[in-house]
């Protein structure tokens, strides 16, 4: 398991830890009377998408258009997949190759 993202408030960390497949945790801290909560599972793409992280939802939306010969935004889909290449390497995933 890995840090996944942090909240602020502990009904989003819940909702968030509910989406996540796999082996899952949501750890409290406090500091200087702020309290965040840590989410921890799986780092999947799936996972990711669930919580809604690294605009997974958009790169499908455009994937979608580009697959149905709909004009799509070449350039954002480029800063999206440059975005991916560096949580790929942070997280260890691999980009899949439908999504270049």
């Amino acid at each position: 398991m890995k840090l996944l993202y942090t909240y602020e408030d502990k009904k989003s960390g819940e909702e968030a830890l509910q989406q996540l497949t796999g082996p899952k945790r949501l750890a409290s801290e406090r500091d200087a009377g702020v309290t965040v909560y840590h989410l921890f599972g799986e780092p999947t793409w799936t996972n990711l998408y669930r919580i809604g992280l690294y605009n997974l939802e958009e790169l499908k939306g455009l994937l979608e258009r580009r697959r149905a010969g709909e004009g799509y935004d070449r350039a954002r889909h480029e800063e999206l997949i440059a975005a991916l290449r560096y949580v790929s390497r942070a997280l260890g995933l691999e980009i899949p190759p439908h999504w270049l």
